[in-house]
């Protein structure tokens, strides 16, 4: 059985419960006003002024130690080795790691006009007007000198953190763009309950595309690309949440659905298994492949090409 000193336990037990949860889980934290905080496990347990109550169970505590023996059911030791581990003060409070610096992005130089752009994205059946609202709104643009598609992922702020690029021309030529932080991978905010997820840009427009044809609006929901996505292997506990996945739902604390439009393939299905397994306790999952071919794309294609034969 371990041992702790009175310093140790002194020390663990000043550490408050909103710096554990910011230092270790905060995905877990959800703000709800001013200094007040709950869980995203349990929403009727509020943090506030370094105190926690779970109002649905009636008790609460003044520490982080007490929230994980109470709440997480954790024995002393447990408890005390999670807390321990932790990089905190000789007050508690947590002490900021020295972050690497952030990777530079290099963007490509924009081209004065997008018509080759445009030309090939409506090629691939994608809304005009949808393609127009991206380049207004800075996240997709043509480049110099090869005239490539170029999909830009903003942070919180606005400021490019990400960009894929695909080329116009027969070359199929695709990847990420030198200093790219896939946390910030291309997404489209919007708020709404039910996240939409997707492993291309393209993937996204096409179904954005289909739900302008029939509800006449295009974005009413979050959506976010995954630049991609691995079929996982090995143990279940061992394979990570994508990172653009997390930072969208630590961004959308309003999300409780999130909808899996990865390719009907092998990976792709993979991939949502391994997702709907790691949030499956937080949010409902599910796998909405496109109803005809690999993707989205190839859905659409289809459906142009039956309402032409239509006419």
């Amino acid at each position: 059985m371990s041992y702790y000193t009175k310093e140790q336990i002194d020390r663990a037990r000043s550490i408050d419960l909103l710096t554990y949860l910011k230092t270790n889980e905060p995905t877990e934290l959800i703000h709800v006003r001013g200094n007040v905080y709950c869980t995203r496990e349990h929403d009727s347990l509020k943090i506030s002024n370094g105190k926690w109550y779970w109002w649905s169970r009636g008790f609460g505590g003044t520490s982080a130690l007490d929230y994980l023996i109470k709440v997480k059911s954790m024995c002393f030791t447990d408890a005390m080795k999670a807390l321990l581990k932790g990089n905190y003060d000789s007050e508690g409070k947590a002490v900021p790691e020295k972050k690497p610096e952030s990777r530079r992005l290099l963007l490509p130089e924009k081209s004065e006009t997008s018509d080759e752009v445009i030309a090939y994205l409506t090629g691939r059946g994608i809304d005009k007007d949808l393609i127009k609202a991206c380049i207004r709104s800075g996240v997709l643009f043509e480049s110099l000198p090869y005239h490539n598609c170029v999909f830009v992922g903003l942070d919180k702020d606005s400021v490019p953190r990400y960009a894929c690029y695909r080329s116009t021309n027969h070359m199929k030529l695709m990847g990420d763009c030198s200093g790219s932080d896939k946390r910030y991978s291309f997404r489209l905010n919007a708020q709404g309950k039910t996240l939409h997820v997707f492993e291309s840009p393209i993937d996204m427009l096409s179904y954005l595309t289909l739900m302008k044809a029939k509800t006449n609006r295009w974005l009413n929901e979050p959506m976010l690309s995954l630049g991609g996505v691995y079929e996982p292997s090995g143990n279940k506990e061992n394979v990570k949440l994508p990172v653009a996945l997390q930072d969208m739902l630590e961004n959308h604390p309003e999300v409780t659905n999130i909808a899996l439009h990865l390719d009907n393939d092998r990976a792709g299905k993979s991939a949502a298994w391994s997702i709907e397994w790691q949030l499956k306790e937080k949010y409902s999952v599910t796998y909405e492949p496109s109803p005809y071919g690999k993707d989205y794309n190839d859905y659409l294609m289809k459906e142009k090409a039956r309402n032409n034969c239509d006419r």
